[in-house]
């Protein structure tokens, strides 16, 4: 079985946040108190902080986007698990501008419930707070799911544009609103090969006959409603190009801003392998790829898979997305 490589189960989430303070300490400082990070340098017109979290294991995201251009402050929880609402008020708190504080939520019942509830002590605080809930996640898109749609890789689009907007020193409802408009407009897809390893038994988290993939896996390794053949990359990919095209908005399937995201082990080559794929495939379909980003950015531990993100795009979109930003992991 695979092992990672730590002193105890308990010290891997700890000492991997000493480590990216330190490593990035010109961008970031760690509150170990409160468990938070925060940008040392946001920039000197935002009148709104960005905050976002989440569980650990996803690495980049949300620790990688600090700084100028994205999010204030970062809270990260355990291992597939959400952050505490003190992690958060104390955050937020501490990240608030005169126009307050802007949560950055992926739907998932425990974020949901502590980040609403660090939001209600920060209204008592009278800080002003509001949140944006990303749903994304094709695969949840049921009515038989009570909680609806996950939120997996549109996060990390959504905070780069609001990042901007902020920058720009936009106020509270417009971030909120511009955040809210963003996710009706932008749609995921999973597949995994194999599922990531539990860190503390070293097992893999569900098993998978040779030559089938999960078919709409979830980041923290849930199960897909169904698997499928491995099919040919171009074939696997047009399957999910035409799914995540059909649940965008009628009217914006024209232009789209694209991210090929690794789960974890998958290899660069691969991912560029996908990432020409999914051009091939818009192009076949007459939809213009205005941008994209490939590489790994919301991980699942070491799943071998891949998630495919679509933003229905426009002028508006693009040039917050080309803003500068300063980052540990943004790319551009």
């Amino acid at each position: 079985m695979p092992q990672y490589f730590r002193d105890s189960p308990e010290s891997l989430v700890p000492d991997a946040l000493a480590g990216f303070a330190a490593a990035h300490a010109e961008l970031v400082a760690y509150h170990p108190d409160h468990g938070y990070l925060r940008a040392r340098h946001p920039a000197p017109t935002r009148r709104v902080g960005l905050v976002s979290g989440g569980g650990s294991g996803h690495e980049p995201l949300h620790s990688g986007f600090l700084g100028m251009g994205m999010l204030d402050a970062s809270c990260p929880g355990r291992i597939f698990a959400s952050p505490h609402n003190r992690q958060i008020f104390e955050a937020s708190r501490a990240v608030a501008g005169p126009g307050g504080v802007l949560h950055i939520v992926k739907n998932y019942t425990g974020d949901r419930i502590n980040f609403g509830i660090a939001a209600e002590r920060l209204h008592h605080e009278g800080i002003a707070c509001a949140r944006v809930l990303i749903d994304d996640d094709l695969a949840t898109d049921s009515d038989d799911i009570a909680v609806g749609r996950r939120g997996t890789g549109a996060t990390l689009l959504i905070e780069k544009i609001l990042g901007a907007a902020a920058d720009e020193g936009r106020g509270l409802d417009e971030l909120a609103a511009l955040g809210t408009e963003l996710t009706g407009r932008a749609r995921s897809l999973a597949v995994a090969a194999a599922a990531h390893t539990a860190p503390a038994s070293g097992a893999p988290a569900f098993g998978l006959p040779e030559g089938v993939l999960e078919f709409g896996v979830g980041i923290h390794g849930e199960r897909a409603e169904g698997t499928t053949p491995h099919a040919p990359l171009g074939k696997l990919v047009e399957t999910m190009t035409d799914q995540l095209l059909a649940a965008l908005p009628d009217g914006s399937r024209s232009r789209v801003l694209a991210l090929c995201n690794g789960l974890g082990s998958i290899t660069s080559l691969e991912l560029y392998g996908i990432r020409h794929a999914l051009a091939k495939a818009l192009d076949t379909r007459d939809v213009a790829l205005d941008r994209s980003l490939t590489g790994t950015f919301v991980s699942a531990l070491d799943m071998r898979g891949f998630s495919l993100t679509l933003l229905a795009s426009d002028a508006e979109t693009l040039r917050l997305w080309d803003a500068p930003a300063r980052t540990p992991a943004w790319p551009l």
